[in-house]
Parts: structure tokens; C-alpha cells; sequence
């Protein structure tokens, strides 16, 4: 699998007509590519990031104004994120309106997985900063939560004690970090790979 994906990323052989620019050129590739740029700017951020209530929103600021580069690091990490949700939306619209899915069903299930991962990742990690604006808005996600088929189960997973709670924290912390980064990934490299398989789809080998 990590061979097809190498594949992926380095064909041998590509179409020159293929080269050309469109606008939709490489969306699944800029998607991959805002997410890695996301692990890496989240990682540096996780070195000074402290997941306590009473230390979060300090050790953000901390970062901002005492950690070299710190503030654009974090503003590369969101910066990314929203770019990651969006080319993610536009490849999923664009699989939809070509008809792509139709001949790729796996493939097409795996990508509304990674779309609806991508998007829980970006709301546990809006709590992280532990202001009022993440309070408020995590909130009112837990609410959309709750409606949801085992909301109300899936919400006490989640919220074991408070929104913004000392367990809600960690918890939320632990799978935007560990949890949801590892499955993004595995889906991501499962994704690539049965492109590689339909290898009729391919503008390259």
C-alpha cells in the first residue's frame, strides 16, 4: 500500500495534455498536502501547548509572544486547516458532479469518511485555544451533536464533565492530536491506494 502511494505522488509516466492547468487540477493532492502541512505546524504547537483549563489559553499566548516563530506557526496551523476543509469540499463536489463516484464506490465511501473526519478534527480542535469564541462555538457543536442518532451518547463520551471541563479537554485534545490524525492518515493512504488499483482513471502510470 505504501508502495502504490509513493506511486501516487511519483508516476512514471504522466500525459503531457494532463499537465496542463485546470481548475481542478490536483485537488485530492493539495488536500494531502495542507493536511501534512497541519501534523507538522501541529506538532510544534503541542510542545509548548499545556491541556489544562486554567493553563491552555496562557500557553497559546505564551506561544504567540515568547516562542520564536510562534505566532506564525499557529497561524500556519489554521491557515491549513481552513484550506485543508475547503480543497476537501471541492473534491468532493468535484467527484460528485463529474460522476466519478459512480464507477469508484469504495473509493467514494472512504472519501466521505475522510471528509467527515476532517471536519471532527477541526471542531475538537477549536476548543484547544480554551477562549470565549472556542467556548461558545463548541457549545453549540455539542448541541448539533446531540440530535445526531447515539448523540446523546456520543455527547457523554465526549463531555464527560463540562464543555471546556478538565476531561472534556484531554479528551477533545487527545483526538485531535493522536485519534483522528492516525485514521485521516490510514483512510488517506487506503484512498491513494485504490486509485492506484482502477488504474483505468489514471492519466498516468
Amino acid at each position: 500500500m505504501f508502495k502504490e502511494f509513493i506511486k501516487h505522488l511519483f508516476p512514471r509516466v504522466t500525459l503531457k495534455k494532463n499537465l496542463r492547468f485546470t481548475y481542478t487540477l490536483c485537488l485530492g493532492g493539495l488536500s494531502f498536502t495542507a493536511f501534512i502541512m497541519l501534523v507538522i505546524s501541529g506538532v510544534l504547537l503541542a510542545v509548548y501547548y499545556i491541556p489544562e483549563p486554567l493553563q491552555a489559553y496562557n500557553s497559546i499566548i505564551f506561544i504567540e509572544e515568547n516562542v520564536t516563530g510562534g505566532k506564525y506557526i499557529r497561524n500556519l496551523h489554521r491557515f491549513s486547516s481552513n484550506a485543508f476543509l475547503i480543497l476537501m469540499f471541492l473534491h468532493v463536489l468535484r467527484v460528485i458532479l463529474t460522476g466519478a463516484f459512480l464507477s469508484r464506490k469504495y473509493n467514494w465511501i472512504i472519501g466521505l469518511f475522510l471528509l467527515f473526519l476532517s471536519i471532527f478534527t477541526g471542531y475538537t480542535g477549536y476548543l484547544l485555544p480554551m477562549d470565549q469564541l472556542a467556548y461558545w462555538a463548541t457549545q453549540t457543536g455539542a448541541e448539533l451533536i446531540k440530535i445526531l442518532p447515539f448523540g446523546d451518547y456520543i455527547y457523554n463520551i465526549m463531555v464527560p464533565d463540562t464543555i471546556g471541563g478538565k476531561l472534556c479537554l484531554i479528551r477533545f485534545y487527545t483526538l485531535h492530536i493522536i485519534i483522528l490524525p492516525v485514521l485521516i492518515s490510514t483512510l488517506s493512504f487506503i484512498h491513494f491506494f485504490r486509485v492506484r488499483r482502477d488504474k483505468g482513471v489514471l492519466p498516468y502510470l
